[in-house]
């Protein structure tokens, strides 16, 4: 048996760390809502659903690093996720985020989160650079990666599947923010 943990890190808003089983029921709402149009949602299938939930959570054993959940300190609700993601097709690291509720939208959670993950992934993981993938209509999410110091790659590889008009590669680079 392989033993590994996921690291706990914390911001002055937020816990970001391991899934749980008790993420499950909001991670699944997510999903089944429009917000995940962006992320090949809504998908209401349990057990889509299900893998969905256990293929994001087995990235951190299948490659040592995956998504951590964003967990409010103030009242422990578990209100998103994102990270350093590699599915096994996926030319490069990722690093990806969601917000799984309209109410915590724009609050700034997502830069907060992933300026600590990315420098995490950068000194732990010992990655010079890695990449954003962007549906091209997810304006909110650029903003978020120019934020986060990234600058669109047009020479970077896509997943298999995926064509340049529709999915922009926002580029991150260690020092780079």
């Amino acid at each position: 048996m392989t033993a590994f943990s996921v690291p706990l890190i914390e911001t002055e808003r937020l816990r970001l760390r391991g899934p749980q089983i008790a993420d499950y029921d909001a991670f699944a709402d997510f999903l089944a809502s429009p917000r995940a149009a962006f992320i090949g949602g809504p998908i209401t299938d349990p057990m889509a659903l299900s893998r969905v939930f256990g293929h994001a959570a087995g990235m951190w054993m299948l490659r040592g690093f995956g998504t951590f959940i964003f967990e409010r300190k103030s009242d422990g609700t578990a209100i998103g996720h994102g990270g350093p993601w590699q599915p096994m097709p996926w030319p490069e690291p990722e690093l990806g985020w969601c917000i799984w509720r309209d109410a915590d939208e724009g609050m700034g959670y997502v830069t907060e989160a992933l300026d600590v993950i990315r420098d995490w992934a950068f000194a732990t993981l010992g990655w010079q650079s890695c990449v954003s993938y962007i549906d091209a209509g997810n304006h909110r999410s650029a903003a978020v990666a120019r934020r986060l110091g990234a600058v669109r790659d047009e020479n970077a590889a896509l997943p298999p599947g995926e064509a340049p008009a529709e999915l922009h590669v926002y580029r991150h680079v260690k020092g780079g923010a």
